[in-house]
């Protein structure tokens, strides 16, 4: 039960908008799961469909063909012109549907990740646009295409994006790159990261000393600081469908070793480091999706991965202050540390074959 219910943790997906304007017609290209906002899932509060009230409704619609889902757009778009979706020069700009491609044949178990395609027209002489994510829509990455220095922008359900120059010139400084980046990277830990946050409760469940955990996160940060940097930057490049099964590998491989050690072994840290390795690429699968901005690449890259250092310092933090009182007890390791990690062992193999053979 534990398995089945924690397996969709990354089910809950940031939309992707790319933005742009020319010849008198704006044009919203996003990458979204048009099943959870048909179904009204609320994604500013939840992070897995299946704790929505309306879960039901909305595995209901991803059973559906694709034909089925496109027939129902036109509700969906409609509400958005309604809040309005875009406004150019402070007038409401009515988009209309020009393609949605929606995958077919995909595991019924995972979102389906659609393409839909707005336009809209708008004056020649237009200057400004303002995009409103509607309230409930989870998180955007707003991307402005087709200029010099173009804005990227993250927006939560509910938020209004800044003025936009359609002419560019709108992009982050150094310091609004650094700062907007450090929550993605955090969010991606905690409460997203499901896999990573396991990982993490792996090292800390080792030992009932402290030095031994702070060499494994050392270990395990600085190897997927250099993954995320190459990856990141096109430089290093390893498929999802290889790196997701070794990440879930990784973290029944640690959980294991708990279950049959109790201190930290000579080389223990250099496999952590290996690990760590991986989970570097997975994180910049998650930053090329997002798309760092141009020429803020170096601080936004910064940004993101002290928001990652930020979230598993919190998945230890948290985990200290739930059973922090008991490590000291003759009893921990056998009642909490080893239970604990069998749990984990569990579910990282789950994953394992999930990911490997579903």
């Amino acid at each position: 039960m534990l398995c089945s219910a924690i397996v969709q943790a990354h089910e809950v997906q940031p939309t992707i908008g790319d933005l742009s304007v020319k010849e008198g017609r704006v044009t919203l290209d996003l990458r979204l799961n048009v099943e959870a906002f048909l179904a009204e899932i609320d994604l500013d509060a939840v992070d897995d469909t299946n704790d929505a009230e309306n879960a039901e409704g909305y595995d209901a619609l991803r059973a559906l063909p694709a034909d089925d889902i496109a027939q129902r757009a036109p509700d969906l778009l409609s509400r958005w012109n309604a809040l309005p979706l875009v406004l150019v020069d402070g007038q409401a700009t009515l988009l209309s549907a020009v393609a949605l491609d929606i995958p077919s044949n995909v595991n019924i178990e995972l979102p389906r990740v659609s393409t839909w395609r707005l336009q809209g027209d708008v004056p020649q002489d237009a200057s400004k646009i303002i995009v409103t994510w509607p309230d409930g829509g989870g998180a955007i990455v707003l991307r402005q295409q087709g200029v010099d220095e173009p804005f990227t922008g993250y927006l939560s359900g509910g938020e209004i994006s800044p003025e936009i120059d359609l002419g560019g010139g709108g992009a982050q400084t150094t310091w609004q790159a650094f700062v907007s980046y450090i929550p993605v990277g955090f969010d991606h830990i905690l409460p997203k990261g499901l896999d990573h946050i396991l990982f993490v409760l792996g090292l800390f469940f080792l030992s009932t000393h402290l030095r031994p955990l702070i060499w494994q996160v050392s270990a395990f940060t600085l190897a997927h600081t250099v993954t995320l940097a190459l990856g990141a930057s096109g430089w290093v490049s390893v498929p999802g469908s290889i790196v997701e099964p070794l990440i879930a590998a990784s973290i029944t491989y640690v959980a294991i070793e708990n279950i049959f050690t109790s201190g930290l072994s000579r080389w223990r840290p250099l496999v952590i480091f290996g690990f760590g390795l991986l989970h570097g690429l997975g994180f910049a699968s998650v930053l090329g999706e997002f798309g760092l901005p141009e020429g803020q690449f170096i601080p936004a890259l910064i940004g993101f991965n002290i928001g990652v250092e930020l979230g598993q310092l919190a998945v230890i933090a948290i985990a200290f202050i739930l059973v922090g009182w008991a490590i000291k007890r003759v009893w921990y390791r056998r009642v909490i540390a080893v239970p604990a990690s069998c749990v984990i062992a569990a579910v990282g193999a789950y994953w394992f074959i999930e990911r490997v053979f579903l």
